[in-house]
């Protein structure tokens, strides 16, 4: 089975913010398969099914950012799942707006909901699918206001290719691509 963890924030005051955009690529993906989520006991909400022969689940956790990790290794326990099998779609504020990277092991980078992830999991070796969102460009507006603000107007449809992007990324990762095959054709 391959997990795909969208990381994120519940509840309506943090939707289309710019630190879920990992809650809006498996959205994304979900609308793409028709799928629909349903509330879990493993502290996320998740959608199930069957794409090109593989079984996926997509799974938004409802531990808030910060406590990814909880959600991530409850899942992993209640479906006997491989970090291997694992991919973490999340914002990366080091790295242009617009650009994704994908990576197969790492440093939380300072991503608090990474660092919960490796805390829960014991491994800073799983894929991720990183979403540049860039730095706030005026001294006024603080890190936690800018990642917590909903996008401009101006940058929705460079959201949009980056999820449609995304849900590409995600198929071929399901198809059996290696992460050198994602990253030449998805990284920058």
């Amino acid at each position: 089975m391959k997990f795909i963890f969208g990381l994120g924030n519940i509840g309506g005051k943090y939707d289309q913010t710019r630190h879920n955009i990992g809650f809006m690529a498996v959205d994304n993906f979900a609308t793409a398969h028709d799928l629909s989520f349903s509330p879990s006991k493993q502290f996320s909400t998740i959608a199930k099914a069957t794409i090109h022969g593989e079984s996926v689940m997509l799974i938004k956790p409802t531990t808030y950012m910060n406590e990814s990790g909880q959600a991530v290794r409850a899942i992993l326990d209640y479906y006997d799942g491989n970090i291997d099998d694992i991919m973490i779609l999340v914002d990366d504020m080091d790295m242009p707006f617009g650009k994704m990277r994908l990576r197969d092991k790492g440093s939380a980078g300072g991503h608090n909901g990474l660092k919960s992830i490796i805390a829960h999991t014991n491994s800073q070796s799983f894929l991720r699918l990183k979403f540049g969102l860039g730095h706030p460009l005026h001294e006024q507006n603080t890190v936690i206001n800018y990642v917590l603000g909903k996008f401009t107007t101006a940058e929705k449809p460079e959201v949009e290719q980056m999820l449609n992007r995304s849900t590409q990324a995600i198929e071929d990762w399901i198809q059996g691509a290696t992460t050198p095959e994602l990253s030449n054709k998805y990284n920058g």
